[in-house]
């Protein structure tokens, strides 16, 4: 079975938790917005521990690194089977500072030409509830999970 590691950064405000979430790159996601925001995270394997690897990925979609007291939350199942497996911290992102890897494929389908496009095209700070709206419905336990344990 496939397993992704995630990172969900929050922060505290006098208006509640804010999380940071990324918008997937690539044109498939372009002028998705609601259901369409996901927590950085990227697969690993056995070989691998799944925080050293969500951190990594993080590192990989935001160009920024996380520290803190990391909290792991309950793996959920996403639609297609794989496991995504995520830790909570509270920390500091710059959104405006994102800077994502790439992929490279077709584009556009059956054009045979290839194009480069970033993992991820932006990150942003949602307040809790909105962030619930925002998020992939797969990854909607985690965030669920978090405010649950942040007393929301």
């Amino acid at each position: 079975m496939k397993r992704s590691a995630a990172l969900l950064v929050y922060k505290r405000s006098k208006t509640g938790i804010h999380v940071f979430l990324v918008h997937p790159g690539g044109p498939f996601w372009a002028k998705k917005d609601l259901g369409a925001w996901s927590i950085p995270k990227g697969e690993f394997d056995d070989t691998e521990d799944g925080l050293a690897a969500a951190k990594r990925e993080f590192f990989e979609e935001v160009g920024q690194t996380i520290d803190g007291t990391f909290i792991a939350l309950t793996p959920v199942k996403q639609r297609g089977g794989k496991m995504v497996h995520a830790w909570a911290v509270e920390g500091e992102v710059d959104a405006a500072a994102v800077k994502s890897n790439e992929f490279e494929m077709e584009w556009p389908p059956r054009s045979g030409r290839k194009a480069r496009f970033p993992e991820v095209d932006r990150g942003q700070w949602f307040p809790a509830a909105e962030a619930l709206g925002r998020i992939l419905p797969a990854q909607a336990p985690i965030l669920e999970e978090l405010l649950a344990k942040a007393g929301i």
